[in-house]
């Protein structure tokens, strides 16, 4: 997830990407650190050795034709991508393909760092993943990135309250005005992400999404996007939370509360519903085998599709995950076109989910024996990643985000009549340099 910028960041980035062409033509601006077959990875940190396993795995399968060197990025969204971004703009060769948080694509992509995947690769790589994240790894129709793992949220509930308030979360209908009126009926709370922070605007843009509608659109015009989350569907999105936050089943805690509050509210004796990534569902399963929760949690524990705004509107679940990038600057591209392809395939895929427990972009994995029995709801996370609704594809993701963030926080003080309407301001005038976050 990306981080707050300004107008002056966005100079800087602009700048940056000059320095980099005129560094690109120079000689001695960065070395092939690594050997001529050595391809450098740069990851997102896992303790669990699954990506570094799927690194060797690819270098074993090659035939020596390359080996991937893992480097670990730091473990903050915003650490990541100053990373990315300083060594890209200075046109280091020695960094050849490097994991990407989605928002950040369109802007590594539009200042030039990223190789753009021919028709013939983008066909091959693409094959078997999901319809949404392809979505993520575009930019002005070209494949800019290629989707690796691909999380979503789905409601997670618990079985005696949806049963004592006579209501099925898994009917297709089944909306979130049914839920807050269930919780209120049981006394139950609702957990989701309420603090001022991305998570936050996870749940904006899946609501106005859920609805229909968009926060912004023409996004391949940069800067001069039409911003459209003053709209009916964005003030339907208003109406709900305004209704969870002001209603008994909202969190006492609700805006200052991240996806762990709201898990560990859930497995508590209040819990009823819960907006979550299947990490909860693993985090569960540990707590229950380490002693710290009852048994009989897990038990009534059940999971369904993201609710729906309108009846008759199918719900677009939010979409996490990361893509993989070349740099543009690596001078083994075609190697790391091969690697990618490698790290991409169904068995690779099946070491990071069931390793590391990140859903994956590539759908056939899904079907496997083993991920079906460590995660029963295979079929529900697959569907739910396929039809998921992307936040806001665009360079200047981090300043939209940030201007939602400040409008439609706390979720307590939300107003459907005006927020909408304040948030629509802020980020037409943050884009446009009239005011900086």
């Amino acid at each position: 997830m990306i981080g707050r910028r300004t107008a002056g960041h966005r100079r800087s980035v602009a700048a940056a990407a000059a320095a980099a062409l005129a560094c690109s033509a120079l000689v001695g601006c960065g070395g092939d650190a690594g050997g001529a077959r050595t391809l450098n990875w740069y990851i997102n940190p896992d303790n669990t050795g699954a990506t570094q396993e799927a690194a060797a795995q690819c270098s074993r399968n090659s035939g020596g034709r390359y080996t991937i060197a893992t480097s670990v990025l730091p473990a903050t969204a915003d650490g990541q991508r100053e990373q990315i971004v300083r060594r890209l703009a200075a046109g280091d060769p020695s960094i050849d393909f490097m994991t990407i948080d989605p928002p950040y694509n369109p802007e590594l992509a539009s200042a030039g760092w990223l190789y753009e995947f021919t028709d013939a690769q983008r066909s091959e790589l693409l094959t078997d993943i999901l319809e949404s994240p392809i979505k993520t790894a575009e930019w002005k129709g070209k494949l800019v990135g290629v989707p690796y793992s691909a999380n979503t949220q789905l409601l997670w509930y618990r079985k005696s309250v949806a049963q004592k308030a006579g209501v099925d979360p898994t009917s297709p209908t089944f909306t979130w005005d049914q839920m807050i009126d269930a919780a209120v009926r049981t006394n139950t709370i609702i957990s989701e992400q309420g603090k001022r922070y991305e998570g936050y605007m996870v749940w904006v843009n899946g609501l106005i999404e859920s609805a229909g509608g968009s926060i912004i659109r023409d996004n391949e015009r940069g800067r001069d996007a039409t911003v459209s989350i003053d709209s009916p569907e964005g003030r339907e999105a208003a109406r709900i939370i305004a209704k969870l936050a002001n209603s008994p089943a909202a969190d006492p805690a609700l805006s200052t509360a991240d996806e762990e509050v709201g898990r560990i509210t859930f497995q508590g004796e209040r819990g009823g519903f819960m907006l979550n990534w299947p990490y909860a569902y693993a985090s569960l399963q540990g707590n229950v085998a380490d002693g710290t929760t009852d048994p009989s949690v897990l038990e009534d524990v059940a999971w369904a599709r993201y609710p729906r705004v309108k009846a008759d509107v199918p719900s677009k679940p939010p979409i996490g995950g990361a893509n993989i990038g070349i740099s543009k600057f690596s001078t083994k591209k075609e190697l790391a076109v091969e690697a990618v392809k490698c790290l991409i395939s169904p068995p690779m895929q099946k070491i990071r989910f069931l390793g590391l427990g990140d859903p994956v972009a590539t759908g056939s994995v899904y079907d496997d024996p083993d991920v079906r029995a460590k995660y029963p709801m295979a079929d529900l996370m697959r569907e739910s990643i396929n039809d998921a609704g992307p936040r806001p594809i665009t360079p200047y993701y981090g300043d939209v985000s940030a201007a939602v963030q400040r409008t439609w926080h706390t979720p307590a003080g939300v107003n459907p009549e005006t927020t909408p309407a304040t948030a629509a301001k802020l980020i037409d005038d943050v884009l446009h340099d009239r005011r900086l976050l």
